[in-house]
């Protein structure tokens, strides 16, 4: 097939091992013609462009990409047509890894503070690696606490091995949770240890319970692209979108079909959905059914029959068995469930309810359903529970915990307010941070030993999810270290070496990743097969990875539990009268939970919504602002039961439900660079300390709040202007209250 000029110019760039290269028969005059000295590109006069194949793990989501690098400088990412996951796409915070790399507020060398409170001085390497392993040294096994964002991959094995060669105990930071409660949820109904996938591209019909995936939940990149092929995939019919959930995200956008349900209520709507298939008769999985209700059918789940769950959640009993209709009519159908609606005290009950009605629809690992994954090869370091972090505190506080060591775990800005991680960590004797930036945490660091950015690096990423089969990225350095940096890996074997810990052989993240590749090489499958090593290890980095679409999970699966015959009491968070708004909270669409919050790419991507950014908004109802007096640009104040407060302007939006205060994460930064210090609020400061029952996850959707006007105004910087968002005509929204209160209704 005939090569276009991007490719052609791939092609011609590719001098070195790993860099990226493309078959094809030949290149067409039309596509040779601009190559001209009068019409060539300028950036590419003086020298030739390669392009690298790496990986990068962003947050929960897996890309591999292809980095343009120009003279030794990384110019451009996109995505690696050939990694299974995001088969060519990238997402924003991907894209804005060149500013993480180029950013002028970057540490650029080893600090150590001079006094407790005082300024740094510069240090070597070789100092900075003498000072950890001599705090290492001087601590009882257990004193030491390492926090670093889940990990996965080479650099799981590394962190793992340090940790318990050195003594100390080593936890996951995700503001977020890290979907615990999804992987929880699919552990017990399917014994699955690795998050399952979700076939979008070829399911008939989609019910998603809260996830947000097409905006910011899981892997969006991947979850759009199936998304393309769900809604106008070529010899197929048009997939249809049912989203339930609290606020209008990009995926209720999206959605053929939008319905409210109050927080905390997904799991009741899910087991009458499933009492409403299982009374309609019509089971694609009788043996499934059979095992969820101990063989009782509808009789099993009559707590739960549809009348009854209207009255309780304001969503009405036809729509509930318009749903289940839809589940026996449309073959293949797929059930999603994440975000706020695990974030809830209930938060497990409501996805093991969301993820069972898979199992009734008979699309448990089958195409364009729920998709099992093989278990990783590495063993990651997942999310630790909000509980964990809690006891860890206590741990700072009580001086059981005298040093901890972070890497890339802002615990200031990342934990709840009324947690105060800030008075936690000033109890503890040492610091050590291997942040690339100086954010909240960082700053009360007595040694800062900067890591390198993921362009730099060496490593490999196993997605979870995968795309069903093994699958491992390769992360390769596309341009030389910047600054005086090391990666995280590399600083820890260099530590370990000292500290002589037998269970990390390498002498850095290049030769851990060898032997990796050695591994497979020997394995003579996969989707890389050659004679010799060095073949192999050139081939799978010009590739970005290696993937083998027959290692699949173990096809059997465990017997289904029973489910539940009664919804779990759940406390209140606060009093509905006092507190009577449910605060909506939802990551920036760049800014994530405010963990990218430096990076200018990633705070000017517009919220798809309201299009606005750079800042934190309310987002009100128009009859809630009318009750509260306010109007748009309006500063509002919103305070929840813990006596925290924030400060935000109105953003009016006829798409918001009445009882809704949606709100923004990702800003209210101290520090953390220029870019992301004094701007705007946040709302992990004044949510509730809330853990789901069961796992001790951060139930971070099961606040409420109540809000109050000021008179003060600041305008909420957006695309859409100073023009107000407004119901298209012969459009309806109709929302329900809470029992108990008037029903709203908007045209």
């Amino acid at each position: 097939m005939p090569l276009t000029r991007r490719q052609f110019l791939k092609w011609a760039g590719a001098t070195g091992v790993g860099a990226v290269v493309f078959n094809g028969c030949r290149v067409p005059d039309h596509e040779i013609a601009v190559q001209s000295p009068v019409e060539m590109p300028e950036d590419l006069v003086t020298g030739r462009d390669n392009y690298y194949a790496t990986a990068a793990q962003l947050g929960t989501a897996s890309e591999g990409l292809l980095v343009r690098v120009m003279e030794g400088r990384a110019k451009k990412i996109e995505g690696n047509p050939d990694h299974p996951v995001n088969t060519g796409k990238h997402g924003i915070r991907a894209e804005a890894l060149l500013q993480a790399l180029y950013h002028p507020d970057r540490i650029k060398r080893p600090l150590l503070r001079i006094a407790k409170g005082g300024p740094f001085r510069r240090i070597t390497w070789q100092e900075g690696i003498e000072r950890l392993t001599a705090i290492l040294q001087a601590r009882e096994p257990g004193q030491t606490l390492i926090a670093t964002p889940p990990l996965r991959g080479r650099i799981a094995d590394v962190a793992r091995g340090f940790a318990e060669g050195s003594g100390a105990r080593l936890l996951g930071f995700d503001p977020l949770g890290g979907d615990q409660v999804v992987r929880e949820a699919a552990r017990r109904l399917y014994g699955q240890t690795a998050q399952p996938d979700f076939d979008i591209a070829r399911a008939a019909y989609v019910l998603n319970f809260g996830a947000d995936f097409l905006g910011t939940w899981g892997n969006p990149t991947r979850y759009a692209r199936g998304y393309g092929e769900f809604r106008q995939g070529a010899r197929r019919s048009r997939g249809k979108l049912t989203h339930i959930g609290a606020r209008y995200s990009v995926t209720a956008a999206a959605a053929d079909r939008w319905v409210y349900a109050p927080p905390g209520s997904e799991g009741l709507i899910a087991m009458a959905v499933a009492n409403a298939v299982l009374d309609g008769g019509d089971l694609p999985d009788a043996d499934a059914a059979r095992a969820l209700t101990g063989g009782r059918g509808a009789a099993a789940l009559q707590a739960f029959a549809p009348s009854r769950v209207a009255a309780q959640t304001g969503v009405s009993e036809d729509v509930i068995r318009e749903i289940a209709r839809e589940l026996a009519e449309y073959k293949p159908a797929l059930i999603i469930g994440g975000g706020p609606a695990a974030a809830q005290a209930n938060g497990l009950f409501n996805m093991t309810a969301v993820y069972a009605l898979n199992a009734l629809a008979g699309s448990v690992n089958r195409p364009g359903g729920l998709i099992f994954n093989p278990p990783p090869r590495s063993q990651e370091v997942p999310a630790a529970s909000l509980r964990e972090w809690r006891q860890a505190l206590t741990d700072m506080r009580s001086g059981d915990v005298t040093a901890v060591l972070a890497r890339d775990a802002n615990l200031v800005h990342g934990l709840p307010g009324a947690l105060d991680a800030t008075g936690a960590l000033r109890s503890v004797d040492t610091i050590v941070s291997f942040s690339a930036f100086l954010d909240e945490t960082a700053e009360m660091a007595d040694l800062i030993l900067p890591c390198s950015t993921p362009l730099e690096e060496w490593g490999t990423d196993e997605p979870n999810p995968g795309p069903g089969y093994a699958t491992i990225g390769f992360q390769q350095p596309a341009v030389n270290a910047y600054h005086d940096t090391l990666s995280f890996g590399d600083a820890l074997l260099r530590a370990a070496g000292e500290l002589g810990v037998a269970a990390l052989p390498w002498e850095n993240m290049r030769e851990a990743t060898r032997a990796l590749a050695q591994e497979l090489h020997e394995q003579r499958r996969g989707s890389v097969v050659q004679p010799t090593f060095a073949e192999f290890w050139k081939r799978t980095l010009e590739r970005g990875g290696w993937w083998d679409t027959g290692a699949t999970a173990d096809a059997s699966r465990p017997a289904l539990p029973q489910l539940p015959a009664q919804a779990p009491g759940v406390p209140q968070s606060a009093d509905a009268s006092r507190y009577p708004y449910f605060l909506a909270a939802f990551e920036g669409v760049g800014v994530g939970a405010g963990q990218y919050a430096h990076l200018p790419w990633a705070q000017s991507a517009p919220d798809p919504i309201t299009t606005a950014a750079w800042g934190t908004w309310v987002e009100l109802n128009p009859h809630t602002a009318d009750e509260l007096g306010v109007k748009n640009n309006d500063i509002v104040i919103v305070e929840s039961a813990t006596g925290r407060t924030l400060r935000a302007p109105v953003y009016i939006s006829p798409a918001a439900p009445p009882q809704v205060a949606a709100i923004p994460m990702g800003q209210g930064h101290r520090a953390f660079t220029g870019y992301a210090a004094r701007r705007g609020a946040n709302p992990l400061d004044i949510m509730e300390p809330a853990e789901e029952a069961e796992t001790g996850a951060f139930a971070w959707g099961a606040t409420r709040v109540r809000i109050s006007a000021t008179n003060r105004r600041n305008v909420v910087p957006k695309l859409e202007g100073i023009e107000p968002a407004r119901q298209l005509h012969g459009e309806e929204l109709i929302f329900t209250h809470t029992p108990g209160r008037k029903s709203e209704q908007d045209h």
